[in-house]
């Protein structure tokens, strides 16, 4: 136990008191390591999305990529401000969830909290999945080890998150940084290059085309209201670059005071990094006619072409999959926190709310690498296959929320409340009539998966709650009737007269007068012999003999304790059960857990208490020591102690002053 603890203080550091809590809050430059990394990433892919879904135009398509992440961006200048407000109205966080259910019911905040659970989970399988393509597309031998090395990734992510939300921002503040740095100059360089020089990027590959957009258009290029169906699409898909934007307002709780205004300044540093990211590289791939490949990402396209292969372009490919790593963290500090509040609304298990020994959430933490691990398993890591489910919780987020707070504005009519209600009513229908092309864009493409488990997310999280109602009025209390004393049984089975069995025994009748011990008879040669040793143990206890045609141990004594509590209704009958526990991890291999199955067995029956007395094979010695008494080692003890009480008293002299 010790070789754990030190172990475990090795690998996620030593225990936090409950006071550091507000030592383990974030400020302004940490922040946005953590909460904002999941935007701030999605330009390594976003851009690629809208071309992938495009590349069935050919270099057409380079045409119509900058205008739609323009459309794209003024969406998310709209979606920052209106979460701005959402930031000063809520300052303990809780996103989209507690606007919701505040504002319009419980209805629409489990489907705000639905939608966002499962936006975090695919965030984490999307960023590394995109964070291990940037590193096999410099390294392809690494192609077959995708799986593996995401699922690394993701260990390594929920171990740092488990030291705590500090710490983890600290860790992951270098990385962000570093990928800011290096975008800012591939885009600078980039647009020098493009002014001085007009080269066209060499293909890096064949083209890469969407298997949806093949399928749908095999005949030749669209046009008419294919055409616009497909741009339709590309914007819908494009808008995995909104992805994140509600972090901020959800973990307002988790920077330092003035919580709300480091919130809010934060929210527009990450708006305006993304905004200019996004279209920096949507730009440079229409001016270097750059288009998706099997074997390479449109920002290591970019990357090679403007840099060269020196190590510029390595650095912004471990760049890219630092922060599409660290983009993962964002969910694991979202996640874990609205499991917390959920918890605390008995909408989810309550053991999401308790923080662990760092003040993180520990429980929320591995539940969501868990899932992640899982969803990167079933999709082999691609991408390309993730992102049709991406998004669309996302901005059914961005809707309910936005709604939330129009009914808030109406209901309470700050000071400023018709502009305020303005510009959310603005968000919401901008986002609503997003996730309706995202809905109806995707839907055979995979999001139908999305728009089946939010409802069944929906009905687990209120079966949950419904538990919780009828346990809370199960176990209440009501009245001051008292407290009436029942006939009380125990029963003690025993396998054979041991240490353990004399251990339970004794326990056993320091609870109650009437102790019978059971042992079932599952081999009848043994039977006379057992019978015959308990006869001359003589300790006063019955034995009771249980046959077994059957060689059951619990079927037998089930219907003992179960005769006995039909003797009387309000028979209590506690089941003291002897249990040997190893002195090493390995040597419970070697032995049978009855008592675990005993334990097992009565469980869910009423009015039977289960005890368990162990007996600690080389460390019970007071236990040991009750049981083998000796009498004539007793009365040598006794005549011991009596003879060094008498040498005392024959060597002890008074003082002087007392003889005269």
């Amino acid at each position: 136990m010790f070789r754990y603890s030190r172990f475990k203080q090795l690998l996620f550091g030593r225990p936090l008191a409950s006071e550091r809590l507000e030592h383990e809050r974030l400020n302004k430059k940490t922040a946005l390591a953590v909460l904002s990394s999941d935007a701030i990433s999605s330009v390594a892919y976003a851009t690629e999305q809208i071309l992938l879904v495009l590349a069935i135009l050919g270099t057409a398509a380079l045409g119509y990529v900058v205008p739609i992440s323009a459309v794209i961006v003024g969406l998310l200048v709209l979606v920052a401000i209106s979460y701005r407000q959402t930031v000063f109205a809520y300052p303990e966080g809780g996103g989209s969830y507690t606007v919701a259910k505040d504002n319009i019911g419980v209805g629409p905040g489990l489907l705000a909290a639905a939608a966002l659970l499962t936006d975090y989970i695919l965030t984490v399988a999307v960023s590394i999945s995109g964070g291990v393509a940037a590193i096999t597309s410099a390294y392809p031998k690494l192609f077959p080890h995708t799986v593996l090395l995401c699922t690394l990734s993701i260990i390594i992510l929920m171990v740092v998150n488990l030291r705590g939300v500090r710490e983890s921002g600290i860790a992951f503040s270098v990385p962000t940084y570093v990928f800011i740095a290096v975008m800012l100059l591939l885009i600078g360089q980039g647009i020098y290059q493009g002014v001085t020089t007009h080269a066209v990027a060499p293909s890096a590959g064949p083209l890469r085309v969407d298997v949806a957009s093949a399928a749908q258009h095999r005949l030749g290029v669209p046009v008419g209201f294919a055409l616009t169906f497909l741009i339709l699409r590309a914007f819908a898909e494009g808008c995995v670059a909104m992805t994140g934007t509600e972090a901020i307002s959800n973990g307002v709780s988790a920077f330092k005071t003035p919580s709300s205004k480091n919130a809010a300044i934060t929210l527009g540093w990450m708006a305006a990094i993304l905004a200019a990211f996004f279209l920096g590289t949507s730009y440079l791939a229409r001016h270097y006619g750059v288009m998706p490949t099997a074997s390479e990402t449109i920002l290591s396209q970019l990357g090679r072409h403007i840099f060269g292969g020196g190590w510029l372009y390595f650095s912004l490919q471990y760049a890219t999959f630092a922060i599409l790593v660290l983009a993962a963290n964002t969910a694991f500090a979202d996640f874990p926190r609205l499991s917390g509040i959920l918890a605390n609304d008995r909408y989810m298990p309550r053991q999401l709310a308790a923080r662990g020994d760092r003040l993180a959430f520990s429980n929320g933490i591995v539940t969501l690498a868990l899932l992640a691990m899982l969803l990167v398993w079933l999709f082999h890591g691609d991408t390309s296959a993730l992102i049709p489910l991406y998004a669309i919780g996302v901005f059914l987020c961005f809707t309910v929320s936005q709604y939330g707070m129009v009914k808030r504005w109406l209901r309470t009519r700050a000071q400023g409340w018709r502009w305020k209600a303005a510009l959310n009513g603005l968000g919401a229908l901008a986002t609503a009539i997003v996730t309706v092309i995202q809905i109806a864009t995707k839907f055979t493409h995979g999001a139908w998966v999305v728009v089946i488990i939010i409802p069944l997310i929906i009905l687990l999280l209120q079966a949950i709650h419904r538990h919780y109602e009828t346990f809370t009025k199960e176990i209440k209390f009501e009245g001051q009737s008292p407290i009436l004393p029942l006939h009380h049984t125990v029963v003690v089975p025993v396998n054979g007269i041991t240490k353990a069995a004399a251990g339970a025994l004794v326990y056993a009748t320091t609870i109650s007068d009437e102790v019978i011990a059971v042992y079932v008879e599952v081999d009848k040669r043994n039977t006379a012999q057992m019978q015959r040793e308990w006869e001359e143990w003589d300790i006063g206890v019955p034995l009771e003999v249980l046959p077994s045609p059957y060689r059951s141990i619990l079927r037998p004594l089930v219907e003992y304790v179960e005769n006995l509590r039909m003797l009387s209704p309000g028979e209590l009958v506690t089941i003291v059960v002897p249990e040997i526990v190893p002195k090493k991890w390995w040597e419970h291999l070697l032995h049978n857990k009855t008592a675990l199955y005993i334990r097992t067995a009565f469980l869910f029956k009423p009015n039977v208490v289960i005890t368990a007395v162990p007996y600690l094979l080389g460390h019970a010695y007071r236990l040991r020591d009750l049981i083998d008494y000796d009498e004539d080692l007793s009365t040598h003890e006794d005549e011991q102690e009596e003879a060094e009480a008498q040498s005392e008293v024959v060597t002890w002299t008074e003082p002087e002053s007392v003889q005269k």
